[in-house]
């Protein structure tokens, strides 16, 4: 992981370690390094999503772009895999998603695509990283040499929609769902998107303020959304987060279905289908041990990745495998696309849901979920506190100590956030009430280090 780029791009709060500044040097590196690697004039791709931040970065992005020749396409308020869908389809050379994603809307980031559509290579980004950290100035362009920028008008925003609506052949007819927007991205198309069904589709938290992202709605926070399903009488909800990159859903009952859940019913269908390849989901260290259970019983495989959609990407690819994902939402069909897509995801499911003719909590009754607390204890922001920690052999031994007192009826897993200033302690037991006091013992060993 360099200095600036974490496991999802660069993160930080907007006025703080986030700048107008930063952003602007980050698109003259962009721009040059394409250069470089294209031998001539690049184009990006830049869209965002709705925080009150987005414009200004958008802006400064786009600045550094044209300074050093590049040309930029924007496309406006749109998910985060509409990005790289769109980068692969007009031939450009890189996409930029201005998002944090799930976080709260002062922070954003800055998030790079490749012009085949995937996250950009360590390599790409670490020859990015260093133009941006050098005090080297970079080549402007003058006269006729500078970049220009052309908006769309939102006419591809409709061709996104269109690909993923053509991602499932079922109408959904006689369907109702619900589906929670996180006053995000997704409030820009999934009212579109859904509405080429036969499906009945209400919408919440789809009024965009540019501080109201992600607040008490969306994958986050499913409370609302799943009162209103049980209150409305729904089949199935459906939550986005900030980027619409990830996907939960509750259940006719207001039931969370994870990611393992939406896996697990995603894959026994391919399978049945013949379309899963090697029999095998690829997942994380954080899926349920529920979802382990469930693959033993299936006849599939389940390969356990670190943490973060880029690594399970990369086992996807290294061996062609077909759906892969996060507990937390990001879920992959590589025959599909190149990247996790939320609304995507929520109508693989539906179609399933659909053929299925059962209830939601019905059919996803099979991968059951053991008591699981993740707990967060933040860390200082620099110094390198959270490395340290990590790496501590004092960390190591209090957790072998928990595993140990387990005895196999549990797990224990504690890892650094990629994106933010956390140490994340996640403890699976028998019992919610076992695996809390785990959990919360560790957390408090942690915030006991001093460094």
């Amino acid at each position: 992981m360099g200095k600036l780029f974490g496991t999802d791009g660069i993160r930080g709060v907007v006025g703080e370690n986030l700048t107008a500044d930063m952003a602007f040097r980050v698109g003259q590196a962009v721009g040059t390094v394409l250069m470089e690697e294209k031998g001539g004039r690049p184009t990006v791709v830049i869209g965002k999503d709705t925080r009150i931040s987005s414009d200004m970065l958008e802006a400064a992005l786009t600045a550094g772009i044209l300074s050093v020749g590049g040309d930029v396409l924007s496309v406006g308020t749109i998910p985060t895999p509409a990005v790289a869908f769109l980068a692969r389809q007009e031939g450009a050379d890189a996409g930029i998603v201005i998002s944090a994603s799930h976080n709260p809307y002062e922070h954003n980031g800055i998030k790079l695509f490749s012009g085949q559509g995937y996250k950009l290579s360590d390599e790409v980004e670490g020859r990015i990283e260093d133009r941006i950290l050098s005090e080297a100035p970079m080549k402007l362009r003058t006269r006729g040499e500078i970049g220009r920028l052309v908006s769309d008008g939102g006419r591809r925003k409709v061709d996104y929609i269109d690909f993923v609506a053509s991602t499932i052949s079922e109408d959904l007819h006689g369907m109702r769902i619900l589906v929670d927007c996180a006053n995000g991205a997704a409030s820009a198309t999934a009212p579109e998107l859904f509405g080429r069904f036969q499906a009945h589709t209400d919408f919440i938290h789809r009024a965009p303020d540019g501080v109201n992202i992600n607040h008490r709605c969306g994958s986050t926070h499913l409370e609302d959304l799943a009162q209103a399903v049980v209150r409305g009488g729904y089949d199935v909800g459906v939550a986005f987060d900030g980027d619409a990159d990830r996907c939960l859903l509750v259940d006719e009952t207001g039931g969370v279905i994870d990611g393992d859940k939406v896996m697990a019913v995603c894959a026994l269908d391919m399978k049945r289908r013949g379309e899963l390849n090697g029999n095998t989901i690829v997942a994380t260290v954080m899926s349920n041990l529920g979802l382990h259970e469930f693959c033993r019983n299936h006849g599939l495989e389940l390969i356990c990745t670190a943490v973060g959609d880029r690594n399970v990407l990369e086992e996807m690819l290294r061996h062609d495998y077909r759906i892969g994902g996060e507990q937390s939402g990001h879920t992959i069909f590589t025959g599909l696309e190149t990247t996790g897509d939320g609304e995507v995801t929520a109508l693989q499911f539906l179609q399933v849901l659909a053929r299925s003719g059962q209830k939601a909590s019905e059919l996803v009754s099979a991968c059951a979920v053991y008591p699981q607390v993740l707990l967060n204890v933040e860390v200082p922001h620099s110094g390198g506190v959270k490395e340290k920690i990590m790496a501590s052999a004092e960390l190591a031994q209090a957790v072998k100590q928990e595993e140990d007192a387990l005895a196999g009826a549990g797990r224990v897993l504690v890892r650094a956030s990629g994106t933010e200033a956390l140490i994340r302690v996640m403890v699976e037991a028998k019992t919610t009430e076992i695996a809390q006091e785990v959990a919360q013992r560790l957390a408090d060993f942690i915030k006991s280090l001093k460094f």
